[in-house]
């Protein structure tokens, strides 16, 4: 089972067990955290698409570590106007373990047998 959640203005593809990076989320180390903007779940036969959420699911996690990411190097320069500006950036990310992916319970097929039944009825 996996699905496609949107955080930090990204989507990531997880799956129970996982250890995804995201950019920096307000969550202490070792707490529980909860996305509720899933795209896409797949049970490997059936998948749901939301329009633009999939309704009643949740996928949870732990927060396993914050740091920050490989120096990259920010140059610019100006050619023949001796402009040159070089500035290092880190990005902060937080590392975080994929726990559950939540589904909601499906409806039986009874009910829906009894609204069509009081469909045909009327």
């Amino acid at each position: 089972m996996y699905a496609i959640i949107e955080s930090c203005g990204k989507q990531y593809k997880v799956a129970e067990g996982d250890v995804v990076f995201f950019e920096k989320l307000d969550a202490e180390e070792g707490k529980k955290v909860t996305f509720d903007n899933v795209v896409l779940v797949s049970d490997g036969e059936k998948i749901e698409v939301g329009t633009p959420y999939v309704k009643g699911v949740k996928v949870e996690g732990k927060v396993v570590a914050h740091g920050k990411a490989k120096k990259i190097i920010v140059f610019k320069y100006k050619a023949k106007k001796n402009y040159r500006r070089k500035q290092g950036h880190r990005q902060p990310y937080t590392k975080v373990e994929i726990t559950l992916i939540k589904k909601p319970a499906e409806k039986k097929n009874t009910e829906k047998v009894e609204e069509a039944s009081k469909e045909v009825k009327e």
